[in-house]
């Protein structure tokens, strides 16, 4: 339909603790933004490891949107990276809630 809007949020990820050895060069504090639905950013001359990357990503959909009060992923901010080595945690959260035209995205 045309029209329509979507309701989406901002959000941030950031590294809230590294409990093990720090090998991907991420430290506490650092973080990454996804913005208008789709867009990744960075500060400028930083770096996010792929695979922490990677362990957040599937959850990053569900969490731009507004979920029902019960849902665990609304209340859980917390993701680890799976290297065992590093044990790295990353917290997500909302930053800026969008309305979005629907038949601008895919």
């Amino acid at each position: 339909m045309a029209g329509d809007e979507t309701v989406v949020w901002d959000l941030r990820v950031t590294v809230e603790r590294v409990e093990g050895r720090p090998v991907c060069g991420l430290a506490p504090g650092d973080w990454f933004e996804v913005v208008g639905s789709s867009r990744l950013q960075l500060p400028e001359g930083r770096h996010f490891c792929i695979y922490a990357l990677a362990a957040v990503l599937p959850l990053l959909p569900a969490k731009q949107r507004t979920l029902p009060a019960g849902d665990w992923l609304e209340r859980d901010t917390l993701v680890a990276c799976p290297d065992p080595d590093e044990r790295l945690v990353m917290r997500i959260e909302r930053t800026q809630r969008r309305v979005l035209a629907t038949d601008d995205l895919t």
